[in-house]
């Protein structure tokens, strides 16, 4: 039976018109991975509605794994984060005009949460292939950490394994970002199809 994986990908945020994030699940779900069946959502850059609207997916969909991804510029790799933090503390707005300063996700939750991906076997599968890779142990406190820490609460103590994976801006991007680093597409289909075939030996 094949492994059910869920990934999700966000809209361009900040004025931006490409996320690579939505660019590569757009991409992934088109792959055909051995042991895997793979559907994508992609989400909006908005605090509620985007963990809302995955939680409301993995609900649906009943998947026996949930990686979310998403951009962050300024990083060189591909970096699977090990913990999500409480804590909404924007640098900007999201899409919605809401800039959360130092705010407590859940009053009520843990400090953080921490992934259940297979972090190590992820990062070792996808160096293999010659993509640059390394442990995060920061998802910051936007969006990204937002829905990755409701994920992770949400899911906690189930057999659901879920986390989050940032990636690099893409190429095309280079103009918008001048002298941040990018990568290509392809690289990052590579880097992400890798992680998928880890998951289906390992999960």
């Amino acid at each position: 039976m094949a492994l059910k994986v869920l990934v999700s990908g966000f809209e361009p945020f900040g004025g931006s018109h490409t996320n690579p994030s939505q660019l590569l699940v757009k991409e992934l779900v088109q792959e055909e991975i051995e042991g895997a069946s793979i559907e994508a959502i992609v989400l909006p850059v908005e605090f509620d509605r985007a963990a809302e609207l995955l939680l409301n997916k993995v609900r649906e969909s009943k998947p026996d794994v949930v990686v979310a991804f998403g951009q962050a510029e300024g990083r060189k790799a591909i970096t699977p984060e090990k913990i999500a933090i409480n804590l909404d503390n924007a640098r900007i707005p999201d899409n919605s005009g809401d800039q959360r300063q130092n705010q407590m996700i859940d009053k009520d939750g843990a400090d953080g949460y921490f992934t259940t991906l297979p972090t190590s076997e992820i990062i070792a599968g996808i160096t293999n292939e010659g993509i640059p890779t390394e442990l995060s142990l920061s998802a910051g406190a936007f969006v990204c950490n937002h829905v990755f820490y409701q994920l992770q609460k949400s899911l906690k103590g189930t057999n659901i394994r879920s986390g989050f994976v940032h990636i690099p801006l893409v190429t095309e991007q280079g103009p918008e970002f001048p002298g941040q680093p990018t990568m290509e597409l392809s690289d990052l289909v590579r880097g992400a199809r890798k992680l998928v075939e880890v998951l289906v030996r390992s999960v």
